[in-house]
C-alpha cells in the first residue's frame, strides 16, 4: 500500500506528520506490546518464584526480553499467520512465544506463559502502556514546541498595543503579547492535568478475582504480585477491583484533557485566522507556493485551517472515546475492542494540527501599522478610563457624561476628547493627566 491507496489521510497525505505514531497504534506496535506483557509477566513469576520455575536461570532474562526489544515486522507477520488458524489475536502471541522459548532451551517452562490470564489481561496492559509512551515520546513533545513558540512570540509582542474586541466590538485596549500568554497559560495548566492522569491497567485473571491463580497456587498473595508486576514492572496505575476488563476510567480522563487541549487551541487558531483576516498580521511567503488558484495576491491563513479541522475531527472521537469505554454490559462485552484499536487516530489528527498551527506561527510577520491604525480610529475607548479617573475626583455623573460623548454617530477621534476634556469642570492637573490616556497607552498591567 503506497500513501496513494490509503483510505485515512492520517496514513495517506499526512503520513509524514503522523508516522511517528505507528510506533504506538499500528497492528505491529500492538502485539509488540503483547509480547512486552506477556514476557515480563512470564520472568516476574520466575522471581516470585513459582515453585516450577525457581530453577530458571535469571541470565536468560536478557534474552527474553530481546524477544520484544528486537521485535520485528517478519516477527509481527509470524504471528498473524498464528492468527489466521487461532482466530484469536492474544492467543497467537501466546504460541508464537512457547515456539521462541522451545528455542531458548524454555520447553519445560512454556506453560506458564499466560498463566491464570484471560486476553483483557495483556489488552489492558498492551493499550494503556502504548497509550502512556505515545504521549510522553510523541504528543508531549509537540505540544512543548507550540507552547515554546507561544512563549516567544509572548515576550517578542510584550509592548504591542492592540485594540482588544467584546462581541466584535471595539474594547479598551491590550497588549498582543498578554493575548499570546493566554493562551500559553492555559495550555501549560491543562498539560499539568493531563500528566497528573493515571495510565491505569486492569490485572486480575478471567474475571478479575485471579480465580485460576488462587486455585493453583493459593498461599501466594496475588493480588500483592498483580499490584506490584503492573506498577513497578510496567509503570502502570493496577484498578482494582475489576470485572473482566479495565473501566477505563482513567483512560476517559486523558482523552478528555486531550480534547480540552485541542478546544484551547482551536480557539486560538480561530483567533489568529481572524487577526489575519483583519490585517494585523501578513504571512511570509515560501517561493513557489500558491495561495489561491484564481487570485494570485491571496495568502491563505491555511494552516490555521488546517489544524481547525484536524482538532475538530479528533475531538468528535476523544469524545466518544471517553463516553464508550467506561460502560461495558455486566462483566464484559467486545465493544470496547473494536474501538481501543482506534486510540491512534484522534491523537495522529491532533499532532497533524499541531504541525499545522506552529508552522502558521511560524510564518507570522507583524503588521505594526495597521494595529495602530485601529487604535487611531478608535479613541473612544479612552472613554472608560476618563470616566474612572473622574470617578475618582468625586465627578457628578461621569459615566452619564462619558456616555453622552461616545454614544452618538459622530466619530470620536484625539481632537474631540481633547476638546471634551477641556468642558470639564476639574482641576488643571486633572485634565493634564486626562490628556495624556491614548489608546496606545491605555493597555492596563
Amino acid at each position: 500500500m503506497t500513501s496513494l491507496n490509503a483510505i485515512s489521510p492520517i496514513d495517506g497525505r499526512y503520513h509524514s506528520k503522523t508516522k511517528a505514531l505507528s510506533a504506538y497504534f499500528s497492528e505491529e506496535a500492538l502485539i509488540k506490546y503483547r509480547v512486552k506483557v506477556e514476557v515480563e509477566y512470564f520472568i516476574a513469576l520466575c522471581k516470585l518464584p513459582l515453585p516450577q520455575l525457581k530453577d530458571v536461570d535469571e541470565a536468560i532474562f536478557p534474552e527474553l526480553r530481546a524477544l520484544y526489544e528486537n521485535f520485528s515486522s517478519q516477527d509481527a507477520q509470524a504471528i498473524k499467520e498464528i492468527e489466521n488458524t487461532t482466530n484469536h489475536d492474544v492467543k497467537a502471541v501466546e504460541y508464537f512465544l512457547k515456539e521462541e522459548f522451545e528455542k531458548l532451551g524454555l520447553e519445560n517452562s512454556k506453560e506458564f506463559i499466560h498463566f491464570g490470564l484471560t486476553s483483557q489481561d495483556i489488552n489492558n496492559t498492551a493499550v494503556p502502556l502504548s497509550l502512556k509512551d505515545a504521549i510522553e515520546e510523541t504528543y508531549i513533545p509537540e505540544l512543548d514546541e507550540i507552547l515554546g513558540k507561544l512563549k516567544s512570540l509572548s515576550k517578542e509582542w510584550k509592548d504591542i498595543p492592540l485594540l482588544a474586541r467584546t462581541h466584535g466590538q471595539p474594547a479598551s485596549p491590550t497588549r498582543l503579547g498578554k493575548e499570546i500568554e493566554v493562551f500559553t497559560v492555559r495550555l501549560k495548566e491543562q498539560k499539568q492535568l493531563l500528566e497528573a492522569c493515571s495510565h491505569a491497567a486492569k490485572f486480575g485473571g478471567a474475571t478479575g478475582n485471579y480465580n485460576a491463580h488462587f486455585v493453583a497456587y493459593p498461599e501466594v498473595d496475588w493480588k500483592k504480585f498483580g499490584t506490584g508486576f503492573v506498577e513497578n514492572t510496567l509503570s502502570l496505575k493496577h484498578s482494582f477491583p475489576t470485572t473482566q476488563i479495565e473501566h477505563y476510567d482513567h483512560m476517559a480522563a486523558i482523552f478528555d484533557a486531550l480534547k480540552r487541549i485541542n478546544t484551547i487551541l482551536l480557539d486560538l487558531d480561530k483567533d489568529i485566522w481572524t487577526y489575519v483576516s483583519m490585517d494585523y498580521f501578513k504571512q511570509k511567503i515560501k517561493a513557489g507556493e500558491i495561495g489561491s488558484s484564481a487570485m494570485p495576491h491571496k495568502v491563505n491563513p491555511i494552516d490555521f485551517e488546517n489544524s481547525e479541522g484536524n482538532l475538530g475531527i479528533a475531538n468528535v472521537l476523544f469524545e466518544h472515546l471517553s463516553s464508550k469505554l467506561p460502560v461495558s454490559r455486566l462483566q464484559r462485552d467486545l465493544t470496547d475492542s473494536t474501538v481501543l484499536r482506534n486510540i491512534g487516530v484522534p491523537i495522529g489528527h491532533t499532532i497533524i494540527a499541531f504541525k499545522s498551527t506552529l508552522k502558521g506561527l511560524n510564518k507570522l510577520l507583524l503588521n505594526e501599522e495597521k494595529l495602530n491604525a485601529d487604535l487611531e480610529a478608535n479613541w473612544a475607548v479612552v472613554a472608560e478610563a476618563i470616566q474612572t479617573i473622574l470617578r475618582r475626583e468625586g465627578f457628578k455623573n461621569p459615566y452619564e457624561t462619558l456616555k453622552g460623548l461616545t454614544r452618538t454617530n459622530e466619530k470620536i477621534n484625539k481632537t474631540s476628547i481633547a476638546n471634551f476634556i477641556e468642558t470639564l469642570e476639574v482641576e488643571p492637573h486633572i485634565k493634564e493627566e486626562l490628556k495624556k490616556i491614548t489608546p496606545q497607552n491605555y493597555t492596563g498591567i
